[in-house]
């Protein structure tokens, strides 16, 4: 069967759907094809077999997805470029308006092709080839981990849109560096913290592209609007993202304001009637808001693009959790008069808090900078706030959580902390300590569910790596954000507000 001195693989087709002739069915009787659901009933599995098939189901769909990027890009490459009308020639693309294209080796009307193949459309197709070709060609190992089952398709995906395209003008060895450092995280992570650290990743091992994206970008920010049918319509405002954050908070801290005063319709509804007073009515005298904006950044990130020296500082710059360069970081702190000649300042009418990190990233103290000046004048150790013996945490500890933790600490769940409940572990009625080793963030629904839904079991580490497990036994771990991130001496959270509001408020909901 095989020539001599090789290998060959022999496969066995067992017919699923054997031939059948309706006219010999019994009256009401048709045939079909057999489905999984009659070879493995649903209905006489256990809670845990049932959630077991449901990994395996998984673990299938993501070997179909790779094989499926690979034929994708095969057949690709059977529709050469050399096909299509050359430039020149009667008929061929302009210049003028065509689109890049992915590949200048493939026909322009691939994309086309496959869009029948599949019923779906250009646009859809198009970014199909996209992550099938950055999966194959640049990223390997993620394509074997996709292919393997150890990594589902919307993460492999989400790794691709973020290397792909935005990748394009990095060298193969920063792609996987950058793919290195994200795959052992990627499977627990939800799709917007896996895109937000591979974004953080690829700036900070190629800051140079990085900015050069960035000043492309700014240049396309634009004010759209589209119908969404009942009456409704979406306006969506393109620009740099640290002024983005602050329009939002600023819509929200207003919103929240009438609500305390009293006004009974949602928050949503009143953030966007701030927004529209905000731009149509400015000349109306208008109650003075906190806009809010986090910055996170490593001293030596800062102090390296004070400097010129790109990569020098590998953490990534985050505002308001989502990832920047450390230039723009520079630029919004000097904006905030918080970064000056005279050192890291509190920004006009706003905070400044310094988080102290050990190599791993697990936070040793978050403190304010004149609390840092006396912990070193006085030769005292940093460590977190001490437990106090009562059951609402003190403004110190709120201010350590919130700091670790950065968001609701539900697996998957990115819900600010800010948004979020400071919750006991351990239940304080169940002897619990209230300690910031016994507390975690987490929003309004994720502890609801902790405290009333049956069969779930949270437990956590003192260094706030916590366990949750469902009632039908899978189990899922959730890290603080800055755990196991290249080290950096000192984290800054830059808190820039009109009116400073108390660390000690309830839970804005």
């Amino acid at each position: 069967m095989f020539p001599p001195g090789s290998y060959g693989v022999g496969v066995t087709v067992a017919e699923l759907r054997p031939a059948v002739r309706d006219d010999v069915l019994p009256a009401g009787v048709v045939s079909r094809p057999s489905r999984p659901g009659d070879l493995l009933p649903v209905g006489l599995m256990t809670p845990e077999e049932k959630a077991a098939h449901l990994q395996r189901v998984g673990e299938v769909e993501a070997a179909l997805a790779a094989y499926k990027a690979e034929l994708v890009v095969g057949l690709a490459t059977d529709r050469p470029a050399g096909a299509d009308r050359q430039r020149g020639q009667a008929g061929a693309a302009s210049g003028e308006w065509a689109a890049q294209p992915l590949d200048e080796d493939v026909s322009e009307f691939f994309p086309d092709e496959l869009a029948l193949i599949l019923t779906c459309s250009r646009t859809a197709a198009t970014q199909l080839w996209e992550v099938s070709t950055t999966l194959l060609r640049r990223l390997p190992a993620t394509w074997a981990a996709l292919a393997d089952g150890v990594l589902d398709w919307p993460r492999a995906r989400a790794i691709a849109l973020e290397l792909g395209w935005p990748g394009r003008e990095s060298p193969d060895d920063v792609l996987a560096a950058v793919e290195a450092a994200v795959l052992p995280q990627a499977a627990g992570l939800s799709i917007h913290r896996l895109r937000a650290l591979v974004r953080g990743e690829l700036i900070a091992a190629d800051p140079a592209a990085a900015d050069r994206r960035r000043r492309r970008a700014e240049r396309s920010a634009d004010v759209t609007v589209r119908g969404l049918g009942d009456g409704m319509g979406e306006l969506r405002a393109t620009m740099p993202y640290p002024e983005a954050a602050a329009v939002r908070s600023a819509a929200d801290a207003q919103a929240r304001a009438l609500k305390k005063a009293g006004d009974e319709r949602a928050l949503g509804q009143l953030r966007g009637m701030a927004l529209h007073d905000r731009m149509t009515r400015p000349w109306e005298d208008q109650p003075a808001v906190s806009a809010h904006v986090e910055v996170v950044a490593s001293l030596d990130t800062l102090e390296s693009a004070a400097a010129g020296a790109p990569g020098a500082g590998r953490a990534p710059v985050l505002v308001d959790g989502e990832p920047v360069t450390a230039a723009l970081a520079r630029e919004l702190l000097e904006r905030l008069d918080a970064l000056c000649p005279g050192g890291l300042q509190a920004p006009t009418d706003g905070t400044l808090s310094l988080a102290v990190v050990d190599a791993d990233g697990r936070l040793i103290a978050a403190v304010t900078r004149r609390e840092l000046e006396a912990a070193v004048r006085c030769g005292q150790g940093l460590g977190p706030p001490p437990s106090v013996d009562r059951y609402e945490p003190s403004p110190a500890q709120r201010r350590f959580t919130r700091t670790r933790d950065r968001t609701c600490r539900h697996p998957g769940c990115g819900n600010r902390a800010g948004w979020a409940d400071l919750d006991h572990v351990v239940a304080h009625a169940d002897g619990g300590d209230t300690g910031c080793a016994n507390l975690c963030c987490l929003c309004r629904r994720h502890h609801r569910l902790k405290t009333h839904a049956r069969g779930w079991c949270y437990a956590m580490t003192p260094e706030g790596v916590l366990t949750v497990s469902t009632p039908s036994g899978i189990t899922r771990v959730s890290r603080p954000p800055g755990m196991q991130t290249a080290p950096g001496d000192i984290v800054l959270r830059v808190a820039a507000e009109r009116q400073p509001t108390s660390d000690d408020d309830p839970p804005p909901f």
